[in-house]
């Protein structure tokens, strides 16, 4: 019999393409469970795929748009019509969308942004709670430092209001979803090294209308904080999916080298 830890589990995944998404299916993976990866291309998905399955692993890709009830109820359907039960959800598709002053962001930017990481979160956690509900498991939601711990990020008002939502919106969900022993908790990472800088969209010149200059007495700079890894911030993902975090649920765990408390 297997050791491994998360052996017969059945985990989800968005974003599974790369970043903390990446990571975080291949940890869970080693750990022996088998991962639904979720994307907007299956073929960003391809090189995960393989990495999991040459190491024994087991599989199944999904094209998806999380913001997309449709889309994503097909998704997770075609997960569970594999493998017949769901036990691991990892909410973590998400973009940094359109950075610019409020006055700048147009409406159709704004939504973007809040349909792709709070949208769909919810309707990740939406359509998974019907095959969690028998025996029970755990979502795990990715949020942000940016909305909840540190607010200096100028431009990413929509970014940082998705972000805040996640949270509430993962503190309401384990409430409810508690008499089914489904545990729901919120990571909250700083400056990772992702490719998230592909969804987003700066507006660096614009951005001098509402930068607020901040000097530093000579000498009294704060540390330089270097970025996480994707590797790292799977640990914590793991911890939550495990048995190992039984009794924790509706909580905010933040993962950020100490970053949002200069």
């Amino acid at each position: 019999m297997s050791n491994k830890s998360l052996t017969g589990k059945i985990a989800l995944i968005t974003g599974a393409s790369s970043g903390i998404g990446k990571a975080a299916a291949i940890r869970l993976a080693n750990e022996g469970a088998k991962i639904g990866l979720l994307d907007l291309k299956e073929d960003k998905l391809a090189d995960v795929q393989e990495e999991i399955e040459s190491a024994g692993g087991e599989t199944i890709v999904a094209e998806t748009d999380v913001s997309d009830p449709d889309r994503i109820k097909h998704a997770i359907q075609t997960i569970v019509n594999k493998w017949g039960h769901l036990d691991i959800v990892f909410a973590n598709a998400g973009i940094n969308g359109k950075v610019a002053p409020i006055e700048d962001i147009t409406p159709g930017e704004w939504d973007r942004t809040i349909e792709t990481n709070l949208k769909g979160t919810f309707l990740t956690t939406k359509y998974s709670i019907p095959y969690m509900k028998e025996t029970g498991g755990s979502i795990i939601i990715t949020s942000s430092i940016n909305g909840n711990r540190k607010f200096t990020g100028f431009g990413m008002s929509a970014y940082s209001s998705s972000k805040a939502g996640q949270m509430a919106f993962g503190k309401m969900a384990a409430l409810e979803l508690a008499n089914y022993h489904i545990r729901v908790n919120i990571i909250c990472p700083g400056a990772i090294k992702t490719n998230i800088g592909e969804n987003t969209f700066a507006e660096p010149d614009n951005l001098k209308k509402v930068k607020i200059p901040i000097e530093y007495p000579e000498g009294n700079q704060p540390l330089e904080h270097k970025p996480g890894t994707p590797e790292q911030v799977a640990e914590l993902v793991y911890f939550l999916a495990s048995d190992a975090s039984s009794h924790i649920t509706g909580t905010e765990l933040y993962i950020d080298g100490a970053q949002s408390l200069l």
